[in-house]
């Protein structure tokens, strides 16, 4: 990709501002989950050690435009930054104007940047004010690439220089080693309740892998599409046609989508209904499939086992109940143990990963989740687009 980076910049004494991904959890005004804060820690630093005046925002959560709260604040992140460098951070609130000063190495976050009028449309006005701030925009939020904001396409558009972070020069290198120049055999696990919101991805994949395996409800529809028995389990019936015709699709290229031969199920969707293993043969009507039973599980793995690559994104089961769990879990520890390259995206990907503490033992883990997406649906992402045109 031919994009200015970060690491080629000389830093010292320059206004520098970061849009990175700092949309985490929080409860009671403290960081629940802190991966995302983690992975932007590289960028912070390094231009912070390059005595360089660094400001860093972010959105979080679905703040109504103009209006600030408390819920949608990014004090608790700039608390958690602030522990992490041993000392204090400032948070500046109505930033999009100017009128604040920071010293040469130090840090200030800027408050939620969806809060700021014009930020979501992109406004040119609000890209032109975030860019008066600055001497360098450096995009390194990876996780809103796909959208063109004001702090994310717009300020790139109108900075001084625009440059890749380190976290986002890391994301665009793993997923182009994953999906331009793959490692064969290419194996890609796509979970999730719905096949229409990954639709698009089933059939970019479908394309390119030598095995796509499906999981969570999207698989209840592919076994649906094999003929079997699905009970009350959760099904996109106008999709089984779709699903029939990937199947097929990949079948004509010597490829396949694996279909589970045993299940799990339960009567209902509930933390204390007993899990109970049955072919997939088998299901009965009052039935609801919650995993993909131990037979399917180890087939999988040896799948995973044998790739060159392996790209997941999405569980294989209600895995945040333990006794629907042991699918995932099997899929997370081969995925631990194989020799592959293996890329993991998304949000409930990543909170298997934790669960199932295999965070060191996967090759690379993004951050995002729709951009993760678009990108191996072989989308342009926007952010990124804007970064190649003012990196020539």
């Amino acid at each position: 990709m031919s994009v200015i980076k970060l690491t080629d910049l000389d830093l010292k004494d320059k206004r520098v501002f970061i849009r990175a991904d700092l949309n985490v959890p929080i409860k009671d005004g403290k960081v629940t989950s802190d991966a995302r804060i983690t992975a932007s820690m590289a960028t912070i630093k390094y231009c912070l050690d390059r005595d360089a005046k660094v400001m860093v925002t972010s959105h979080l959560g679905r703040p109504e435009e103009g209006v600030w709260s408390e819920e949608n604040s990014l004090k608790p992140v700039a608390d958690n930054i602030a522990e992490r460098l041993g000392k204090p951070v400032r948070l500046i609130r109505d930033w999009a104007n100017g009128g604040f000063e920071i010293a040469q190495g130090e840090l200030v976050v800027l408050e939620n940047c969806r809060i700021n009028k014009g930020e979501k449309k992109n406004d040119d006005a609000t890209a032109q004010n975030y860019a008066k701030l600055c001497d360098i925009f450096v995009m390194d939020a990876f996780g809103t690439a796909h959208r063109a904001e004001a702090s994310t396409y717009g300020i790139a558009k109108y900075a001084p220089i625009a440059c890749a972070g380190i976290l986002l020069t890391e994301e665009l290198d793993a997923l182009t080693k994953a999906l331009h120049n793959p490692a064969r055999p290419m194996v890609a696990i796509v979970g999730g309740s719905k096949v229409s919101t990954k639709l698009t991805v089933l059939e970019s994949l479908s394309e390119k892998v030598d095995q796509l395996v499906v999981g969570g409800g999207i698989a209840n529809t592919f076994l649906k599409a094999a003929g079997k028995n699905i009970g009350k389990s959760l099904c996109e019936d106008d999709l089984v046609s779709t699903a029939k015709i990937l199947m097929d699709k990949m079948k004509h290229r010597d490829a396949m989508i694996p279909i589970a031969i045993d299940v799990v199920v339960g009567k209902k969707f509930d933390a204390n209904e007993p899990a109970v293993v049955k072919d997939a043969d088998a299901v009965s009507d009052d039935d609801m499939i919650f995993d993909i039973g131990p037979k399917s599980a180890q087939e999988l793995a040896d799948i995973i086992m044998k790739a060159g690559t392996v790209v997941w994104n999405g569980p294989v089961g209600v895995f945040e109940f333990d006794q629907f769990g042991e699918g995932t879990y099997t899929i997370a520890k081969a995925i631990a143990d194989t020799k592959a390259f293996t890329l993991a995206g998304g949000g409930d990907t990543i909170a298997a990963i934790q669960k199932y503490d295999i965070y060191d033992k996967v090759s690379y883990i993004s951050t995002a989740g729709g951009a993760f997406l678009e990108f191996l649906e072989g989308k342009k992402l926007p952010a990124v687009e804007i970064l190649e045109l003012r990196g020539r």
